[in-house]
C-alpha cells in the first residue's frame, strides 16, 4: 500500500504550527520531505523520522515530496482535542476537530438556524489553481468583499498544504477557509460540503464563496475516473441550499492532450452530462479559432444547455504578478497557459456582476448564438 524509509532531518526549510517543510538524509541521499505537526508533532533537525515516499517511488505530482508519517523515539503525546468530529477516521492518523456543526459549538446555533444561501454567488472549480485567477478577477471588479474558500477532500486533505491558499490569505484576498469531509485545518471545519456551505454563509458571512479541492486532482484517463467529478454534485449542491452556481470550466489549448485539449473531457462530462440544475459560466471573448471550437464542444457535449454569459475579464497575467503569486498548471503558466487561467478568472468576474446588479445586462457568450 505504501512504501515507508527512515530518514534523518538535517535542514529545516519553513516551520510553522501546522506545516514544517525540510531536508531529510534517506542512506546517504538528501531529499526534501514535509511534516504536519497537528499529525505526527513538530520535528526538530536532528529527529529520526519515519517518511512516507511512495508518491516520490512513483515520481507523481507531489512536488518530489516525502511525507513524515512519525518520529523515532518520540515520547507520547497528550493532546485535548477542541472537538469531538473525527477526521481521517479509523486511520492512525485520525484527528479530533471542533466541526461547526457539533453541539457544544458557539456555531452550532447558527448552523441550525440556516434557511438559505440568498442567492450568495458560489464558484465551484476542479482544479486547486483555478482559485486564484477567479479570486483576483472578483477582487479587481468588485474590492472589499469577503471570500470564503471551502476545501473539499478530493485531493490534498491538509489546508496547510497549500502554499497558494497561504500567501491569498495573507493578502486579505481570502477572509477565511472552511474545510470539509476529511480535509483539515480550515478556519472552520465542517462535516460535509453542505455544511461547509452553510458556514460560509451564516457563520463567515461570505459575500462569494469560492469552492474547489486542495493540490493533486486524481485521473485516470477515463470518463468518470476522476476526483474533480465532485464539481457536479457541489453544483447540485449550492442550488439546492439558494445559492448561485458558477462552474469555471477546464479550459486549454496548450494541454496537449487530446481529451484536455479546448473544453476538457471533464468539463464535458460534469456539466453536459452530470449537472442536471442550470448554472451559470462567465467566458471572455477569445479569438475566432478558439470559439469556434469550443462552441463546437459546448454544443456536442451538452454544456451548452447551461447559461453562458461573456464577460470582460482584467489581465490575468498583471494580477498574479502584482501580487507575486506564481500559479500554474500541469506545470504550465499563465503566459504557457492563458486560457485555462482566463476561464476561471471569467467565473469571478461573473460573481462580481451577480452582486453588482445581476447579470440580465450581459451579453450570452457569442460562441452559443
Amino acid at each position: 500500500m505504501f512504501s515507508s524509509k527512515l530518514g534523518t532531518v538535517v535542514r529545516m526549510i519553513r516551520a510553522l504550527p501546522t506545516y514544517q517543510e525540510m531536508t531529510v538524509e534517506i542512506d546517504g541521499v538528501e531529499a526534501k520531505a514535509i511534516a504536519y505537526p497537528p499529525l505526527t508533532g513538530a520535528v526538530r533537525v536532528g529527529d529520526r523520522v519515519w517518511l512516507n515516499t511512495t508518491a516520490v517511488d512513483l515520481n507523481l505530482g507531489t512536488g518530489g515530496f516525502h511525507f513524515v508519517q512519525g518520529i523515532e523515539g518520540r515520547l507520547e503525546r497528550v493532546y485535548t482535542p477542541p472537538g469531538h468530529i473525527m477526521k481521517l477516521r479509523y486511520t492512525p492518523w485520525q484527528v479530533a476537530v471542533a466541526a461547526v456543526e457539533e453541539e457544544g459549538s458557539v456555531m452550532h446555533e447558527r448552523i441550525k438556524g440556516f434557511t438559505s444561501l440568498a442567492g450568495t454567488p458560489v464558484v465551484v472549480g476542479t482544479l486547486h489553481s483555478m482559485i486564484a485567477p477567479a479570486v483576483l478577477a472578483f477582487h479587481a471588479v468588485l474590492p472589499g468583499r469577503r471570500v470564503v474558500y471551502l476545501m473539499t477532500d478530493g485531493a490534498a486533505l491538509p489546508l496547510s498544504f497549500s502554499n497558494l491558499v497561504r500567501q491569498l490569505k495573507d493578502q486579505g484576498l481570502l477572509a477565511q477557509t472552511i474545510t470539509s469531509g476529511h480535509a483539515f485545518g480550515g478556519d472552520l471545519e465542517a462535516v460535509n460540503v453542505y455544511s461547509g456551505l452553510v458556514a460560509a454563509k451564516a457563520v463567515a458571512a461570505a459575500d462569494l464563496i469560492i469552492v474547489a479541492m486542495g493540490p493533486g486532482i486524481v485521473g485516470t484517463g477515463t470518463k468518470y475516473g476522476f476526483s474533480g467529478i465532485e464539481q457536479a454534485y457541489i453544483l447540485e449542491a449550492v442550488a439546492k441550499l439558494g445559492g448561485y452556481p458558477i462552474a469555471i470550466p477546464r479550459i486549454s489549448f496548450a494541454d496537449q492532450r487530446p481529451r484536455h485539449w479546448g473544453l476538457s473531457h471533464h468539463t464535458q462530462t460534469v456539466l453536459g452530462e452530470l449537472t442536471a440544475t442550470p448554472v451559470a459560466l462567465g467566458l471572455p471573448r477569445w479569438d475566432e479559432e478558439k470559439r469556434r471550437i469550443l462552441t463546437r464542444q459546448f454544443r456536442e457535449s451538452g454544456v451548452s444547455k447551461h447559461r453562458l454569459y461573456e464577460v470582460e475579464i482584467p489581465a490575468v497575467e498583471s494580477l498574479l504578478s502584482a501580487r507575486h503569486l506564481e500559479v500554474k498548471t500541469m506545470g504550465r503558466s499563465v503566459r504557457e497557459d492563458p486560457a485555462f487561467f482566463e476561464a476561471a478568472a471569467g467565473a469571478g468576474v461573473l460573481a462580481a456582476h451577480h452582486l453588482h446588479g445581476g447579470v440580465a445586462r450581459l451579453p450570452a457568450w457569442l460562441g452559443t448564438e
